[in-house]
């Protein structure tokens, strides 16, 4: 369990981290607009709106401050999404010059947050303070101003202001001697991209993230497994056939090579066939039909003695069981009988010597 809260904790300040980046990143790359609050000597405020703002939105060019309520019409249009500068009178703040040595000029803030109780009546909790930009008095040393006042003056103009939905709110004071004013405090509100909002839509691509991730391992494992046992079961099916193959190349009684020369040996072939009755007929004996199915062979034909025929087919080795399957007959037109005769034939695949008569 300590593991998973350990995990949590730093996915937690990892998207915390992320989320205030692209906040920060937003800001610098979409600039909102400006409005200033300047005080004035009945503590109301006149407000200068950069731009049109003010003119666009039909704000008012007064708002009044008591009991810490702001208060003017068409106030909401005037602050929504939009940075407010609040300029307080220097009355409010407690300055104090402060000389340091040059090669402080990179830590001036934190040497006054660090001496903030000893240079202010408050302590570091209760002070809210800037600085003017340092100038050099000599070689060696720099000054600047300090202005200072307590957090609770400053969060009670910034939670007036807050009610508004601005993107932030700064609290700022005019310095003697300084062109632009001196920044005490800024509070960022809650606009369009808030951190807490972000952080937990982070946190839950991330989730998905993690589950579409986890879905892709277990499907391609199972994609993996079945494409193993396919590519096993036709591993084993090549492996069976190759091994058939080398057993009928070795001459096995059930090898193909074996069967065919079976076949070989138990087939008559018919060129066999028709060369051996070409030698065994007589010359006046001519065939017209030859039917050649298995070991049966049957010939119709003319010829001038067809019974004579019977015992020159049989005295070849390769027939056998010669007779008439049909009546012998002449015709007033024929040269001569017109014969049928049947026989079996032997399987002798070579030609043998024939004793004709």
């Amino acid at each position: 369990m300590t593991v998973f809260s350990t995990i949590g904790s730093i996915l937690g300040a990892w998207t915390a981290s992320v989320a205030n980046a692209i906040i920060a990143g937003n800001g610098r790359i979409v600039s909102p607009r400006v409005v200033r609050l300047v005080e004035t000597d009945d503590g109301g405020f006149a407000v200068e709106a950069t731009g049109k703002v003010g003119k666009a939105d039909n704000g008012p060019s007064r708002i009044a401050f008591a009991d810490g309520v702001l208060s003017a019409p068409n106030l909401a249009p005037l602050f929504r999404g939009k940075r407010v500068e609040i300029i307080l009178q220097p009355k409010r703040f407690l300055f104090r010059p402060l000389e340091l040595p040059a090669r402080a000029a990179d830590f001036v803030e934190g040497i006054v947050r660090a001496q903030i109780d000893r240079l202010t009546p408050w302590s570091a909790a209760e002070a809210v303070f800037g600085c003017t930009a340092p100038v050099a008095d000599g070689s060696d040393t720099i000054s600047t101003m300090i202005a200072a006042t307590t957090r609770k003056v400053a969060t009670g103009y910034t939670q007036a202001v807050a009610a508004f939905n601005p993107s932030a709110v700064a609290v700022c004071t005019d310095v003697e001697g300084q062109t632009t004013p001196v920044k005490v405090f800024e509070q960022s509100a809650r606009g369009r991209l808030d951190a807490a909002r972000l952080k937990h839509g982070l946190q839950i691509v991330l989730g998905a993230a993690a589950a579409v991730a986890v879905l892709s391992v277990a499907i391609s494992t199972y994609v993996a497994s079945s494409l193993s046992a396919q590519e096993d079961e036709v591993a084993r099916q090549i492996s069976a056939r190759r091994a058939a193959m080398r057993a009928g190349a070795d001459g096995g009684d059930r090898s193909p090579i074996a069967a065919l020369e079976r076949r070989k040996h138990e087939t008559a072939s018919s060129v066999i066939v028709l060369e051996t009755l070409s030698r065994v007929l007589p010359d006046h004996t001519y065939v017209t039909e030859l039917h050649l199915a298995g070991d049966k062979l049957q010939i119709s034909g003319i010829t001038g003695d067809a019974p004579s025929l019977i015992p020159l087919i049989e005295r070849s080795q390769h027939f056998t069981r010669a007779t008439f399957y049909a009546p012998t007959t002449r015709a007033p037109s024929d040269p001569g009988e017109r014969f049928h005769i049947e026989a079996h034939v032997e399987p002798k695949n070579t030609l043998n010597a024939i004793v004709t008569p």
